[in-house]
């Protein structure tokens, strides 16, 4: 199952904003759109992938960030994924 989330961000947080929603580890897509709705850039995220290529995605994200004042940020994220990475013994006491 896929849950989706807008964020409204302006140009020069749009990156930090982007790495930390990454860093969650459980969003599949980060689409970024300009103020008036146009899609600038489509970002699919896969496991194993997104360390690789954190860079370029970085270079165009910032590259959006210089032509845009204010943004729309829409993620998709995977339900399994957030399940998996609330596993029990993380964070339960007495687990090892």
């Amino acid at each position: 199952m896929e849950q989706v989330e807008e964020f409204r961000v302006k140009g020069d947080e749009l990156l930090g904003k982007v790495r930390e929603l990454i860093r969650e580890g459980n969003v599949r897509q980060v689409t970024i759109k300009s103020g008036d709705g146009r899609t600038m850039l489509e970002i699919p995220l896969t496991i194993g992938v997104v360390g690789a290529l954190i860079a370029p995605v970085a270079a165009a994200i910032g590259a959006v960030a210089a032509l845009v004042t204010e943004c729309t940020v829409t993620i998709t994220r995977t339900e399994a994924a957030a399940e998996d990475a609330e596993e029990p013994g993380s964070d339960e006491p007495g687990a090892e």
